[in-house]
């Protein structure tokens, strides 16, 4: 049996090509996202680790994190280094200056930091065995007026010692010379590095010397870590500040990192995953349409002796085989996709190493769990039925492949998954809350799609006969047999169709949520934002006040209104306490932005002392106009604030978190002195045009190359290619089903054109022309992929709806259908259709009549 099991794996080798491909592309995907992400992780774990001081003091973890909301800088007292150097087990101490908003310019204006996201850091210089560059030419900074750059940033953007840059810090913007180069001696992570005198760095970047943004503390020869921990713990005020260890800041900046490295890893499993999916339907027909060719073939072994089990592992021993060779080149895959995303990092500044990729234990692990495991699960029904066949088959031209079976229990399983899908999916469009309503679209979706995979056989003929109806009409006794072989085998063509369904499913859910989601934001952009123009940092970052001056100072400039962001904790009268976000708005807010109130009004809501809430929000936890609530502002500032108006959520631009809490700018500045623009409306002055005043305004805010000047179509414009990233990764991820898809109805074909072999030959006899042959193949491919097609995108639009409600709860209302990408989509299957029958038709076409008439 095993002899004839490999004899029947090498006979079979080109027709498992194409299914081994599905399992190569999957494991690719496993192998590389967990290379690529090991790799970042081990590099970065060792700049972390070399470049962290063994004890470092730091503001509170919450006050960071507020820092980076409200574009303030945490800081505690330069002072403080002091006492820390005269802890015992303190061999030396520094009050370090480093700040991550400040913004870097040239002497034309152009930004000198990072495009990529990384961020542009100042800092002081100080020389240290931790410090992660070394000083490659020129000379350190000497007092106010000079800096060092490093070298990446410095060849990259074409500055040379010598050069004046101007820096854009929170105090305010001040010039510097480019004395000196700096290397790294560790992986650059992307960032731009600025160096200061540390005599100045905290007046610059801080607006004062006598702060510093942490403590860092280098232990005495015998002094642990952890041991010289404790003895600054005890020196210091612990409640006021963390402590951390090499270790732990290492840890803390790891966790920081793993937050890009997810998104990356999960976005390769996500192709994985569909991979896997599309996968799994091309394995199991192949295997399915193997064994129905092979039937005379196991029959004959039933009745040499084998048993049902040796005919069962026989086959499973064949998927075993193509998992194992599938697994092993993508493995090889990932490995080169692993080195093309390093090497793609590369270019975009974070300098990692392909020589130091790491490859641990557990990626050919779980690349074999993968491949062995889908291919084994694919192939185990095939198998089974496999197992069935009856020793009588080896004298009749029988097959096992399901024609002619009926498809009860497929009507049955599909019909109960089917109905527990729709309810799950009519309880989601029927849902009042959120959590709620997202719980059960997930669940629907799950069980619709396998409802319509499982009862996918059962739709053949009802929609092939309408999809081909046409098809005699157009192309005579050519396409009534395309339609006819399209329905030969409904199993077959289910299955095949099924691998487009999944892709198109996904794509038609997501693009009809992607334009209700755009046109929800474009009908609350027209209702809400009054604004002529709208300036606001490219990645919606803070910026500093000098630009809300230069914004003040533009002729043609009539009223501006900024708004800032703030971490807010409020405790309601129901006893809850509520962490959220907070926007507070300037003078003339009602100009700018048209708020609907449900009571009270804008003065209220700006009013020294007060805030407004979405009305939604106050019901369900008790709140009034007039309720005191007790409010905490970053940096421990408690006070108590009133609630002046209630609004209505659902067309409120701007108040997107939770409460939808703002207040006046005015009662922020009291609490949170030092916080940083997010935005600033602007209305041109009587007698400007805002098409007139656009042009001046990027003329004055052209020395601050982090901000932009939006008007509303702007504003859409970007809320739309926001969108549009994430259906991109969508379009990504049909593009991999659609390969693969092609691959199964390639695969269906060649084998079916096998199967067929002697059909054809007598076809070829009567008088079928080599062109009608190529023609019938090509119409039923077609066919076969626009089924696929229909009932993807049928799904899809009902996945959507239901997308559609959930974001409804959350105020998007809008509901549209994207009818020129669904058009694209069907028309684009018949295109896939046609380009997947092209090599089966030509093989065809090129039979000897009477080779083919004999062949058995």
């Amino acid at each position: 049996m095993l002899k004839a099991t490999l004899r029947s794996f090498l006979a079979h080798k080109g027709r498992l090509a194409l299914s081994a491909l599905a399992v190569v592309l999957s494991v690719a995907f496993v192998a590389g996202s967990l290379i690529f992400s090991d790799t970042v992780t081990r590099t970065f774990d060792r700049l972390f680790a070399s470049t962290a001081a063994d004890v470092t003091v730091l503001p509170k973890q919450e006050d960071l994190r507020s820092a980076r909301l409200s574009g303030s800088v945490p800081t505690l007292p330069a002072s403080l280094r002091d006492r820390v150097a005269k802890t015992d087990g303190v061999a030396a101490a520094r009050a370090e200056v480093s700040v991550q908003n400040a913004v870097v310019v040239d002497a034309q204006d152009k930004s000198v930091g990072p495009t990529t996201g990384a961020p542009t850091i100042a800092m002081a210089w100080y020389v240290t065995p931790h410090s992660p560059v070394k000083l490659t030419s020129g000379h350190a900074p000497r007092g106010s007026g000079e800096a060092l750059l490093d070298a990446d940033t410095a060849a990259k953007k074409g500055v040379r010692i010598g050069d004046t840059l101007t820096v854009h810090a929170q105090p305010g913007t001040f010039r510097v010379r480019v004395t000196g180069i700096a290397t790294f001696t560790t992986t650059n992570p992307g960032s731009a590095l600025i160096y200061l005198d540390p005599a100045v760095a905290g007046r610059e970047l801080l607006g004062s010397a006598a702060k510093a943004t942490s403590i860092q503390a280098d232990a005495a020869r015998g002094v642990s870590d952890t041991e010289l921990k404790r003895r600054i713990g005890t020196a210091v005020d612990t409640g006021a500040y963390d402590l951390k260890t090499a270790n732990e800041q290492a840890k803390s900046a790891s966790a920081n990192l793993g937050t890009f490295l997810d998104v990356i890893k999960y976005v390769m499993l996500g192709f994985a995953g569909i991979a896997l999916l599309v996968g799994v339907f091309l394995i199991v027909n192949t295997f399915s349409m193997l064994i129905a060719q092979r039937t005379r073939e196991l029959g004959l072994l039933r009745a040499l002796g084998a048993d049902r089990r040796q005919v069962r592992r026989s086959v499973l021993t064949e998927a075993v085989l193509l998992g194992l060779v599938g697994s092993t080149l993508g493995l090889a895959a990932g490995i080169g996709l692993a080195f093309g995303l390093i090497r793609l990092m590369s270019a975009f500044g974070m300098n990692l190493k392909t020589a130091e990729m790491v490859i641990g234990w557990g990626t050919p692990v779980a690349a074999y769990v993968v491949g062995l495991g889908v291919t084994f699960v694919a192939a185990y029904l095939p198998a089974r039925r496999a197992a069935a066949v009856s020793p009588m088959a080896a004298l009749a031209d029988a097959e096992v492949a399901g024609v002619g079976k009926p498809l009860r229990v497929r009507a049955i399983v599909g019909t109960v998954v089917g109905t527990a899908g729709a309810a799950a999916l009519a309880g989601c469009a029927a849902a009042t809350r959120t959590a709620q309503a997202a719980a059960l679209l997930g669940l629907g979706v799950v069980l619709t799609l396998i409802a319509t995979v499982v009862a996918g056989p059962l739709l053949v003929r009802p929609v092939i006969r309408v999809l081909g109806g046409a098809f005699p009409a157009l192309f005579g006794p050519v396409g009534r047999m395309s339609q006819r072989n399209a329905l030969r085998n409904p199993r077959r063509t289910g299955a095949t169709a099924a691998a487009l369904m999944v892709g198109l499913a996904l794509v038609g859910g997501m693009s009809v949520a992607s334009a209700s989601l755009s046109a929800s934001f474009d009908r609350q952009i027209d209702r809400t934002l009054g604004a002529d123009l709208i300036v606001q940092n490219t990645n919606f970052a803070p910026f500093t006040k000098e630009v809300r001056a230069a914004v003040r100072g533009t002729p043609g400039v009539g009223l501006v209104v900024p708004q800032r962001l703030t971490p807010l904790a409020v405790r309601l009268p129901d006893g809850d306490r509520v962490k959220t976000s907070a926007a507070a708005y300037g003078p003339g807010l009602d100009d700018v932005v048209h708020v609907p109130y449900a009571r009270g009004g804008s003065a209220a809501a700006l009013a020294d002392g007060h805030l407004a809430m979405d009305a939604d929000f106050a019901r369900d936890h008790g709140v009034r106009v007039g309720s005191v609530l007790p409010a905490e502002f970053p940096g421990g500032r408690h006070t108590e604030l009133t609630v002046g108006a209630l609004t209505d959520q659902e067309t409120t631009q701007g108040f997107g978190a939770q409460g939808g809490l703002f207040l006046g700018l005015g009662t922020l500045d009291r609490y949170v002195p030092d916080g940083q623009d997010s935005a600033l409306y602007v209305n041109a002055a009587s007698g400007t045009g805002a098409e007139e005043l656009r042009p001046r305004l990027e003329q004055a805010l052209k020395p601050y190359p982090q901000v932009q000047t939006r008007n509303q179509s702007d504003y859409k414009k970007l809320v739309h290619d926001q969108i549009s990233v994430l259906l991109y990764l969508v379009y990504a991820l049909l593009g991999l089903a659609i390969v693969i898809a092609v691959l199964g109805v390639v695969n269906t074909l060649a084998l079916s054109v096998v199967e067929r072999t002697r059909e054809i030959g007598l076809l070829r006899a009567i008088g079928l022309g080599r062109r009608q042959l190529r023609r019938m193949i090509r119409l039923e491919s077609v066919v076969i992929a626009v089924f696929g097609a229909v009932l993807g995108l049928a799904l899809g639009l009902v996945w959507g709806v239901c997308v559609q409600q959930v974001l409804a709860l959350r105020g998007l209302t809008a509901f549209a259908i994207p009818w020129g990408t669904i058009v694209a989509v069907v028309i684009g299957s018949a295109v896939v259709g046609v380009v997947a029958a092209l090599l089966p038709a030509l093989r065809a076409s090129r039979m000897n009549v009477l080779t083919a008439i004999a062949h058995e």
